[in-house]
C-alpha cells in the first residue's frame, strides 16, 4: 500500500487511520481453520499442573494458578485500525483486549501496549491512541505499565492484559447445558456497519464498541452455578464463537435469527450485500457445522466478524430476567448434541 501524505498534519483530526491499512479490527484475524492447525501441535505440551486453561481446548485467555484462591488470567489482542479516529481506535482496542479477561470471569489489573506504527504517523495521533487505551484500562480497574513499539508500514495496536480470578470461579466455553438460554450482551454487525453503514450508523456502533464488558461479566459472575458457558464474540462472528461453545460443551446452540440484537443500519446494510473479508473465511471454517434457514442478510450478520463484541453466555432460564439491566438479550437455547449451531 502507499503511505498517506501527512505533511503538515499537526493533530490527530487531520489523519484518517483507515487510509493507512488494508484491513482492520478483528476481521484481520487469521481464519479459524488455519489457526486451529497451527496451534494443535503445541496443545499437548506437558505442564506442571499449574496451567488451568491453555491451548488444550483453548479458551479466550490462558489461566495459571498462583496458589491459594488466586489465578492469573493472561491474554493479548491487537489489530490494524477499523475506524478513522485515533482515540476511537485506542479505546476500542483496549476494550476488546480486556474483554477476554472478563469472558473468563476475571478482573483486569495490568496491561502492556503492543504497538507498530509508521515512522511518519504524527506523534499526536499515537498519543491519542495510547491515551484513549490507557483511559479504558483504568476504567476496567487496571493500569498500563509499559509495552513495546516497533516500526511498521501499517499501524497496529493492542494490549497484553493480565487479570486475576479465583481458580474455582473461572468461566469457560465448555459448560453449556441443554435447556439453558443463550444470551448476548452487545448488538451485532460491527464489520458490516463500519464497512458500508452511514456516518451516523458508524458513530452509534463505535460508541458501543468503546464500552467494556465489565458489567456484563460481573452480572454473570453473580449468577454462580446458573451460568454455563461464556465467551466473547469477536473475529469469528457469532456463529464461529457459538460453534466453539457447542463443540467444547457437546451441545447444539439453537439461535433465533430474528431475536439477534443489531446495530442501527446493520440489517439494511447487510441486505444491500455489504460483506467483509472475514465473512468468507468464517463460512469456510464452519461448513458442515452451522445449519441455517435464516434470511441471507441475518445469516450474514451471524457470520460477520465482530470487534469489541459482547459476551455470549448460556444461563439457566430463571436467571435471564436479572440480566436485562446489563444489556443481555435472549437469542436462543441450548439443545442436545451432537455439537452444531442452528440458525433459524
Amino acid at each position: 500500500m502507499t503511505e498517506p501524505d501527512v505533511r503538515g498534519a499537526s493533530t490527530e483530526a487531520a489523519v484518517d487511520l483507515t487510509k493507512w491499512t488494508t484491513c482492520g479490527g478483528c476481521a484481520a484475524k487469521w481464519g479459524a481453520g488455519p489457526l486451529d492447525t497451527l496451534l494443535a501441535r503445541f496443545a499437548s505440551q506437558a505442564t506442571d499442573g499449574s496451567l488451568l486453561v491453555g491451548l488444550d481446548a483453548f479458551d479466550d485467555a490462558a489461566v495459571l494458578a498462583l496458589g491459594g484462591d488466586l489465578a492469573l488470567v493472561s491474554t493479548t489482542d491487537f489489530f490494524p485500525p477499523m475506524v478513522a479516529d485515533p482515540a476511537d481506535y485506542g479505546a476500542i482496542a483496549a476494550a476488546n483486549a480486556c474483554s477476554d479477561v472478563f469472558a473468563m470471569g476475571g478482573r483486569v489489573v495490568l496491561a502492556l501496549n503492543i504497538a507498530a506504527f509508521p515512522e511518519h504517523l504524527p506523534h499526536t495521533v499515537i498519543d491519542a491512541i495510547m491515551s484513549a487505551a490507557a483511559d479504558v484500562v483504568a476504567e476496567a480497574g487496571g493500569v498500563v505499565a509499559g509495552g513495546h513499539t516497533i516500526r511498521s508500514a501499517e499501524p497496529i495496536f493492542g494490549l497484553a492484559v493480565q487479570g486475576l480470578v479465583h481458580p474455582d470461579r473461572i468461566l469457560t466455553k465448555r459448560a453449556a447445558r441443554p435447556g439453558q438460554v443463550v444470551v448476548l450482551s452487545k448488538p451485532l454487525g460491527t464489520g458490516i456497519v463500519l464497512q458500508g453503514g452511514s456516518d451516523e450508523e458508524r458513530r452509534a456502533t463505535i460508541a458501543v464498541m468503546r464500552t467494556l464488558n465489565q458489567k456484563a461479566s460481573a452480572a454473570l459472575q453473580d449468577l454462580g452455578a446458573a451460568v454455563g458457558a461464556v465467551t466473547d464474540v469477536t473475529g469469528f462472528g457469532l456463529c464461529g464463537h457459538g460453534w466453539e461453545v457447542a463443540e467444547r460443551s457437546g451441545v447444539a446452540l439453537v439461535l433465533d435469527a430474528a431475536a439477534l440484537p443489531l446495530y442501527p443500519g446493520a440489517l439494511d446494510t447487510a441486505t444491500r450485500g455489504v460483506r467483509t473479508g472475514g465473512d468468507r473465511r468464517n463460512r469456510d471454517h464452519l461448513a458442515g457445522r452451522v445449519e441455517s434457514s435464516a434470511t441471507p442478510a441475518r445469516e450474514a450478520i451471524a457470520f460477520d466478524p465482530q470487534t469489541s463484541g459482547g459476551l455470549l453466555a448460556t444461563v439457566d432460564a430463571g436467571a435471564v430476567p436479572g440480566l436485562a439491566d446489563t444489556g443481555f438479550v435472549p437469542i436462543g437455547e441450548v439443545g442436545e448434541g451432537p455439537a452444531r449451531v442452528v440458525l433459524r
